[in-house]
């Protein structure tokens, strides 16, 4: 089921870069691998629970809005597991800085709504995985349509379905983490 899912993602995201072939996401924090600045501080993991830097260029035209969501691929559960769903993010800004996924530091643009993950709450939780093989975080910016009407206590799933029918384009970067 996890490689349907997984193929299913390739497959739809390749039928959208034909339309925005040069939206890009960047981050000049990550490499293949989250460091412990990304890991969850919980669940016996001691890390920062800091999230990356993150960046975008080349949005399409029409582009209203962006969200950006971190997804664990692996995750035991069957659904995988939303770590950050942030939306609303104006148009005319393209970085997302390092720590922003704290609500409490209030360093997202005005307006910005980073709703429940699926630890329960809002912003940004870090990698926790349990023991086993390594697991895939898909990050992914979407340039939208228009903004979200929603609010920060609506489920990822929600978020989700209403970026679904509002995306012009998406990017993404894949990184691993392994328990430690």
């Amino acid at each position: 089921m996890k490689h349907l899912i997984a193929t299913v993602l390739l497959v739809a995201m390749a039928g959208l870069s034909a339309y925005a072939q040069n939206f890009t996401l960047k981050s000049n924090e990550l490499g293949g691998q989250l460091t412990n600045k990304q890991y969850f501080n919980g669940f016996g993991y001691n890390g920062e629970n800091q999230s990356p830097q993150l960046s975008w260029t080349d949005a399409p035209a029409g582009t209203q809005s962006f969200a950006v969501t971190m997804y664990d691929l692996d995750a035991p559960t069957g659904s995988g597991f939303w770590h950050w769903v942030v939306f609303n993010i104006p148009a005319d800004v393209h970085e997302i800085k390092s720590g922003a996924g704290d609500v409490k530091k209030n360093l997202m643009p005005a307006g910005v709504i980073q709703s429940k993950t699926d630890f329960g709450v809002p912003g940004y939780g870090g990698a926790a995985p349990p023991a086993g093989p390594v697991h895939r975080y898909l990050i992914t910016v979407y340039a939208l349509s228009k903004k979200l009407e929603l609010n920060a206590d609506v489920s990822p799933a929600l978020v989700g379905f209403n970026i679904h029918f509002a995306t012009l384009a998406q990017a993404s970067i894949v990184v691993c983490a392994q328990h430690k």
